[in-house]
Parts: structure tokens; C-alpha cells; sequence
């Protein structure tokens, strides 16, 4: 690791008790039912956890949160990935608000975040618009003073939970902007509850909008400024995936050797086989380049530096990690690896979706592609 701060090391030690406590023990059970846990996402509030990328004025971490919110999603993602999604949506969500709205807004939406407890939701991807975000079809029309937003958003977590949402809706032929949408207000409605392969912990929802009234006020930054926008939250959030695909990891490695030490075959424990120590280092290897991308992109994100092609290299790199190193910890476990008595089956169908959302890797490729070109 980076140097920490005394600060940081503090968190570190309340979270990992809290994880093997409480977030542990209930990570199968959450994977079973496929409902939120709100007894671990009210520890996360008491933690502070999920206000970590606020101002410090309403509770937000005063120094490198991103660093410190990566860090704390990969401790929690050794256990349960569905918990430890519920820092970073919560991040990506407030990202508009925290990085572009005006002080106005902060001053209203914040407390709404950290002293009333609102989940965020961040409604952008939509049916026919996944990584290219320029596809949007959601329209937010102006109408005297207020904006009437029409749209369907799909594959939104904490969709059918959140108090506030972040929407990215077309206010022009080419124009793209932000809006924070209260889940009160009349004309939203949750459609599809996604029944999904991992994550089974986490809410993922359709969120349909119809003729929703939102004033001017509403609106993040100025109008066409929401790719842009969109552009710095992924700055925000690719490293905050990294994290996650790393905890993965760690959390299959960790147990896999553990097992390997009881399981005995052929006359001796099956860690003392060469076939399965090659699996062990490779992964161990993996684990430990992977942590110095993540928290690199963060570090740089924190600073101010652009971080763009740190970000998505970390993306990728952890998460395709991630999705080797489970696949290769169900082989050592051999049948007992496939079935749901054992936790790698859910961390292998948990790392899946790493390579996935916040961009799929053929397109964090893409963009690292041009970022090269450009210099």
C-alpha cells in the first residue's frame, strides 16, 4: 500500500472487524435471498462510509477520499461484493452534485444525503444505450421555469431504493445534462426488479420517468454539460471498480489457501502439489499488480491529476484479475468450488459483472488506446 494516514488506518481497523462481524456472515445468506441487507447499509451510514466522497462540511472525507473510499470498498468486497457496490454507487451518484452543482444545491441535497440517509440512484443507462452514453433518448423539454423529464432508465442500482437520483437526460439535438430528481416527485415509477447471475445483494432496477416536473434548479452545471460530466465520474468510479475487482480477488485467494492447507489428496495437503501452487502464484502476482494500478488511479483522481488512462487501465486490469482469479479458485477447489455451500461460486459469479459495468474492458481499451494516441 501507499502510505496511510492514522486516519485511514483507523477505518481500516473498524471495518475489517465489521466485515468479519457482521458483513461476512451474512454475505451468502444476502446472495441467497437477493433483498439489501439494511442492517449492513445502516453500519455502513454509522461508519461514515457511504458520505465518504461529500464536502467534510456535511461529513465527506477531507483528505484523498478517493484513495480512502477505494480502499474501503476493497477491505468490504472480501466478503461481499453486493455490500461493497453500495459505497460506489453511492459515489457515482453524488458524483454531479459534489464535483458540479452550485452551492445551492449542495446546501439542499447534501444534508438529504447525510443527515436523512438517501441512498443515490444514477439513472443513466438506458435500453438501447450502455457505454455510449451520446445514445441517451431520455429528453428533459423546458416549460416555463421547470424542465419535464420523459425516459426509461434500466440497470440502475439502488433504483427502486434510492431517495435521489442523478438523471442524464437529452435537453438538445446534441445536448446532454444533468438533473438530481427526488424519488418523491409525481411520474416515477420502478418497473423490471433485475434478477441477475451475481451482485444478487444489490438492488438493480428499471426506473421509468413520465412527465416528472423538476425545476430549473434542478439542473447540474449548465445545459450540454452532462457528458462531460459523465466523462469525470467514470475518472471517479473506474478506480472505486478496481478496488472492488481486487477485494474480490483477495477474498477467493484468501480462502482457496485456506482449504488447500485442509483438503489432502494423493497423501498430502493440496497446497503441497505444484499444480495448484502455479495457480496460487499467478494469482497472488495478479493481486499485487493490481493494487498498485488502483490505488495509483485513485491517488492521481485526488490530486487533481488526470487520471483518465490510470483509471481505465485499472478497470480492466483488476476486474479481468478478478475474473481469472475466481475462475481459477473454483479449479482448486474442484467440485466443492461449483456448488453454493462454498463462497468462491458466488465470488465467481460476483467477478463477472467487474468486466462489465462502468464501461465494458473492450472499451477501457478503447479509451486507453486514445489517450496514447494523443500524446
Amino acid at each position: 500500500m501507499f502510505d496511510l494516514s492514522e486516519e485511514q488506518k483507523i477505518l481500516l481497523r473498524n471495518l475489517k472487524r465489521v466485515v468479519k462481524e457482521k458483513v461476512g456472515p451474512a454475505a451468502a445468506e444476502t446472495d441467497k435471498t437477493g433483498a439489501i441487507n439494511w442492517e449492513i447499509v445502516s453500519l455502513f451510514w454509522d461508519l461514515g462510509l457511504l458520505q465518504i466522497m461529500l464536502p467534510p462540511e456535511y461529513d465527506g472525507w477531507p483528505h484523498n477520499p478517493s484513495h480512502t473510499l477505494c480502499l474501503s470498498i476493497e477491505e468490504i468486497a472480501k466478503a461481499c461484493a453486493s455490500s461493497a457496490l453500495l459505497l460506489i454507487i453511492q459515489a457515482v451518484g453524488g458524483y454531479p452534485l459534489i464535483f458540479a452543482g452550485n452551492d445551492a444545491q449542495k446546501k439542499k441535497y447534501c444534508p438529504m444525503i447525510s443527515d436523512q440517509r438517501n441512498l443515490i440512484g444514477y439513472l443513466v443507462t438506458e435500453p438501447g444505450a450502455g457505454s455510449d452514453v451520446q445514445a441517451i433518448q431520455c429528453t428533459a423539454k423546458r416549460s416555463g421555469d421547470d424542465f419535464i423529464l420523459n425516459g426509461r432508465k434500466v440497470f440502475a442500482t439502488n433504483g427502486s431504493i434510492a431517495g435521489i437520483y442523478s438523471v442524464l437526460a437529452r435537453t438538445g439535438d446534441k445536448e446532454l445534462s444533468f438533473f438530481l430528481v427526488e424519488r418523491r416527485l409525481k411520474g416515477i415509477s420502478i418497473g423490471r426488479i433485475e434478477d441477475k447471475c451475481g451482485f444478487r445483494g444489490s438492488n438493480t432496477a428499471e426506473v421509468i420517468l413520465e412527465d416528472v416536473v423538476v425545476p430549473r434548479a434542478s439542473l447540474i452545471g449548465k445545459p450540454g454539460e452532462g457528458f462531460k460530466i459523465a466523462m469525470g465520474d467514470f475518472d471517479m468510479s473506474r478506480p472505486a471498480v478496481a478496488a472492488l475487482s481486487l477485494g474480490l480477488a483477495e477474498g477467493a485467494l484468501d480462502y482457496t489457501i485456506e482449504y488447500a492447507r485442509e483438503r489432502h489428496t494423493f497423501g498430502k495437503p493440496l497446497i503441497q502439489h505444484q499444480a495448484i501452487q502455479f495457480l496460487l502464484a499467478d494469482a497472488s502476482t495478479l493481486i499485487e499488480a493490481s493494487r498498485g494500478l488502483m490505488e495509483r488511479a485513485a491517488l492521481a483522481f485526488d490530486s487533481g491529476e488526470k487520471n483518465t488512462k490510470l483509471a481505465s487501465m485499472a478497470k480492466y486490469f483488476c476486474s479481468d484479475a478478478a475474473m481469472k482469479i475466481t475462475t481459477d479458485m473454483v479449479q482448486v477447489l474442484g467440485g466443492y468450488g461449483y456448488i453454493r455451500d462454498y463462497p468462491i461460486e458466488r465470488m465467481f459469479r460476483d467477478a463477472k459483472l467487474t468486466q462489465i459495468f462502468e464501461g465494458a474492458n473492450q472499451i477501457q481499451r478503447m479509451i486507453i488506446g486514445r489517450e496514447i494516441s494523443r500524446r
